[in-house]
């Protein structure tokens, strides 16, 4: 197997010097990832300027510019052929509910599923994470389980992994977005010469984290797996919209 890994926390990462050496095991790793932390790019792609590429001493590949940037760049320009398979992560930090809208994490694993390759995006639910080994085996858990049993077409899966030893782990769950309550408003501050700046403010509280999603799976030390889907149209809208126009 061909492997495309990438992050948004940067090729300096830890949990992505793990990652790509869990699944060195299991086939050829291509590593492309950014310069530096991007977290909370979403799928943004570069189109005012050129890209430039590097690569580091580690032999990671580091590209001047967001997740989405990395994957399509390496996988259709980079790599001699489609990688089969993106793998994005360990993310510093849980990715869940509402916060997979901004994640650079999930948006590096969204750009390989938008181009027909599936897709894992994983992340490490700690904001102090310190059991990357643990996601690192269980990306190599769900790899080997891809390899025995592929899907059947391109499928983007959110992963989230308590920060515990992998011996800890309660098992693994199926799981929908749990959902958050709206962000705090922006925070106004002064720069040094008293002119105003502004700080986007913290993320708002949990508000589903019922039975089911992946807020509760975490909570209770088990992986959570959510299969994510790109299509936006809010189909149970669309009779009502269409009456709307015509009234």
């Amino acid at each position: 197997m061909r492997f495309l890994i990438s992050n948004d926390d940067g090729y300096f990462s830890p949990g992505l010097a793990a990652l790509a050496m869990s699944l060195g095991g299991l086939g050829d790793t291509f590593v492309c990832a950014p310069e530096r932390d991007r977290s909370g790019s979403s799928n943004s792609l570069t189109l005012d300027r050129p890209l430039s590429v590097n690569q580091s001493a580690s032999g990671f590949f580091y590209v001047n510019g967001t997740p989405t940037d990395c994957v399509h760049l390496a996988a259709t320009g980079l790599m001699p052929d489609l990688p089969d398979m993106v793998v994005a992560g360990i993310n510093h930090g849980p990715n869940m509910g509402d916060d997979t809208i901004y994640s650079g994490t999930v948006a590096a694993a969204t750009e390989g599923y938008l181009l027909g390759i599936p897709a894992i995006a994983i992340s490490l639910a700690s904001h102090n994470p310190v059991h990357f080994e643990t996601a690192a085996q269980v990306a190599n858990d769900l790899v080997q389980r891809f390899i025995r049993n592929p899907f059947r077409g391109a499928i983007l899966l959110n992963v989230n992994v308590p920060d515990i030893a992998y011996e800890s782990l309660s098992g693994t769950k199926i799981t929908r977005l749990g959902r958050r309550h709206k962000s705090a408003p922006v925070i106004r501050d002064e720069n040094p010469r008293g002119e105003p700046i502004w700080w986007v403010g913290p993320i708002g509280k949990v508000a589903d984290a019922s039975s089911g999603t992946d807020f509760d799976a975490i909570a209770n030390g088990y992986v959570s797996i959510t299969p994510l889907s790109i299509d936006l149209t809010a189909h149970q809208q669309i009779d009502f919209m269409t009456q709307w126009v015509n009234s």
